[in-house]
């Protein structure tokens, strides 16, 4: 997927600890082998070469959940998070390899090989049909989560309650440490020592999505690597997006979403569809200005004791 993962566990031994978290890994690697775009033989990528066929391809049971629910993100925002925007993905990346914006010709041909609503899904075979030549799916704003909660699950399968995982920008948790009433989560946006909080989380998710790294510069003006796939554009305003919920699959995607729609219409939006507490920090003539929900406000800890802090940032 692209990103490094981390598990960190409280156990009686070492023992116990090291099959928990050489399980949940086992299983995040499984998860890469079906859902990573970068990988020719996975199934992700079987489903994007047949797209335009006609056919129908029968899903594993991880991956009809992750799109089953990316669809229902892809609907409750009117198409701000679409998976099926892998095309522009694509001709974004390739922009900041080259060190040019891509041509409006390029960008045509990409969005119309873009459209949440060409993603055929059928809830009784489970299988997915891709309706339009050259479409490619992407779960970048949304498998690293459902990775991080399978990890947590296995975790608890072998009796580890008290657990962390993360991957990339994404970080999930469960029961606090011993003595503790949660997990200590540092959220960074932009390296901004300003703008720094950590928050204190216990049977929760937590997902940052921002710019920090990649992105294309040109006369001054910055280009995110994070697209809107209803206009092909990618971000051009600094924005970090951060979302806790009660999954990592949620606040992964929601995550992603919010730096698209980027205002207090998004904060709201963003509770109604299931965050918990949302921030979005964002560059302005101004500085740098963040809005948040009251929620998100609550779960800072303004005084907290010396302790490990797990860092939630996504470059």
């Amino acid at each position: 997927m692209g990103t490094l993962f981390r598990v960190v566990v409280h156990a009686e031994s070492a023992e116990a600890a090291q099959r928990g978290a050489s399980a949940a890994f086992a299983r995040i690697h499984e998860l890469d082998q079906r859902m990573s775009d970068y990988l020719e033989s996975s199934e992700l990528s079987n489903v994007s070469a047949s797209a335009g066929s006609g056919r129908a391809c029968a899903l594993s049971e991880d991956l009809w959940r992750v799109l089953a629910l990316a669809q229902s993100f892809s609907e409750a925002s009117a198409g701000a998070f679409d998976v099926t925007a892998g095309p522009l993905i694509d001709l974004w990346r390739r922009a900041r390899r080259q060190g040019e914006l891509p041509s409006a010709t390029r960008l045509e041909l990409a969005l119309a090989r873009v459209g949440w609503r060409a993603l055929e899904l059928d809830p009784v075979a489970h299988t997915a049909t891709l309706a339009r030549g050259g479409m490619k799916l992407d779960l970048g704003g949304i498998a690293k989560g459902y990775a991080v909660d399978a990890a947590l699950d296995v975790l608890a399968e072998h009796g580890l309650e008290s657990a962390l995982v993360v991957g990339g920008g994404d970080v999930g948790v469960r029961a606090a440490p011993p003595g503790e009433q949660g997990w200590a989560i540092l959220i960074a946006p932009f390296e901004d020592a300003g703008q720094r909080v950590v928050l204190e989380l216990a049977h929760a998710a937590v997902s940052t999505s921002g710019d920090s790294m990649q992105a294309l510069v040109l006369d001054g003006k910055r280009y995110s690597h994070i697209v809107d796939p209803r206009t092909g554009q990618a971000l051009a305003a600094r924005i970090s997006a951060t979302v806790v919920a009660a999954d990592s699959t949620t606040a992964d995607a929601l995550a992603t979403t919010l730096c698209v729609l980027g205002d207090a219409s998004g904060l709201a939006w963003a509770q109604r569809v299931g965050a918990r507490a949302a921030r979005i920090v964002r560059e302005s003539e101004n500085g740098r200005e963040s809005s948040s929900t009251p929620s998100f406000d609550q779960l800072i800890l303004h005084a907290p004791r010396p302790r490990t802090l797990e860092r939630a940032s996504n470059p």
